[in-house]
């Protein structure tokens, strides 16, 4: 039986901010390079959205898996590697220098939702 309580309701939360924050990145990616003080080159603004495109993907994977009559513990799993890599990723880029420390902020978004999506993983993984 799927217990669909606070963790459950924000873990829904997170994957539809990340659908809809990929497809932003996939339609008007160098507007957000912009807000984040990165460089919006045609290069740039290319591989931004491809990211997009993978946020939308992971995050409706991640919304499927949740809104699903059972569990899939094994896409839970990814799409939280997945924040925890887009974490990473987005760490270094302010450490080096393309994006403003604003884009820290995503960071720690990614990095809590990392940490939400395997606690559940582990909620779901070892049964109710």
């Amino acid at each position: 039986m799927i217990v669909r309580g606070w963790h459950f309701w924000l873990l829904v939360a997170i994957a539809v901010i990340t659908i809809f924050s990929g497809l932003v990145q996939v339609i008007v990616p160098g507007r957000e390079l912009r807000l984040l003080s990165a460089e919006a080159t045609p290069t740039s603004e290319h591989f931004f959205a491809i990211v997009g495109m993978f946020m939308v993907l992971f995050g409706g994977a991640f919304l499927h898996a949740l809104c699903s009559p059972v569990h899939h513990p094994i896409v839970v799993f990814w799409a939280s590697l997945q924040k925890f890599g887009a974490s990473g990723a987005v760490g270094l880029g302010v450490l080096h220098h393309v994006f403003s420390p604003l884009a820290l902020l995503v960071a720690a978004f990614d990095l809590a939702s990392g940490i939400l999506g395997i606690w559940y993983w582990r909620k779901i993984r070892s049964g109710p």
